[in-house]
């Protein structure tokens, strides 16, 4: 399989970080995505992916899977062990729904193509920018909390193991930390980082700082 990747990505991570933890060797093609050397807008990767983002998986029988959650619940389906959801049928639903707040809700208006946009505005200017990342990723999160908070306390998000709410989390709250936001205001939240630190499948498949 090839997946088509930029490290920066907080997407491609979720799909690294299952890669990582299902042991699924897979050949890495580099796509920048930022500056001068990007390449995800170019005609060869728009033929491969008409969205031109990142991350893509080209499976060993040709199929091509877009958006990091259908690859994730594509390995999971083939490659069933560790389990990337919870048993109990609630904690599945509340797994999926906080995955889906980051990867739906907070991630959407975040990634380099709407900083751009948003820039192109007569009017904004890098601080405008900062604040819109700042306000979706502090909503985003305080929503998560709020779901937590309704379930007993652990050292993951939902249930007894690491699940799709902590891959897609994950990397979500490294950028928030690198926007210079504080966990402190989403206790439920800092409870599972050092937890999610500690697990090397999660820790060497951060997504990279942007240049």
């Amino acid at each position: 399989m090839k997946l088509f990747e930029d490290r920066i990505s907080s997407a491609v991570a979720h799909v690294r970080i299952v890669l990582a933890m299902k042991g699924i060797e897979v050949e890495s093609v580099p796509i920048a995505i930022l500056g001068e050397e990007a390449r995800n807008r170019s005609a060869d990767y728009l033929a491969i992916n008409p969205q031109g983002l990142v991350p893509a998986l080209l499976t060993d029988d040709g199929a091509l899977i877009t958006q990091s959650l259908a690859i994730i619940e594509y390995l999971d389906e083939r490659f069933p062990e560790p389990a990337l959801l919870p048993a109990d049928p609630a904690e599945r639903a509340l797994a999926r729904s906080i995955a889906l707040v980051v990867a739906s809700d907070i991630h959407p208006l975040l990634p380099p193509r709407v900083a751009q946009r948003l820039g192109a505005i007569p009017g904004t200017d890098p601080t405008t920018v900062a604040a819109w990342n700042r306000h979706w990723i502090e909503e985003g999160l305080s929503a998560v909390e709020a779901l937590l908070s309704r379930q007993q306390p652990g050292p993951f998000a939902v249930g007894s193991a690491p699940s799709i709410a902590d891959i897609v989390l994950f990397p979500q709250l490294v950028g928030a930390e690198r926007v210079g936001l504080s966990f402190n205001q989403w206790p439920r939240i800092a409870a599972v980082v050092p937890t999610l630190r500690s697990i090397p499948a999660f820790a060497a498949n951060a997504p990279l700082p942007r240049s």
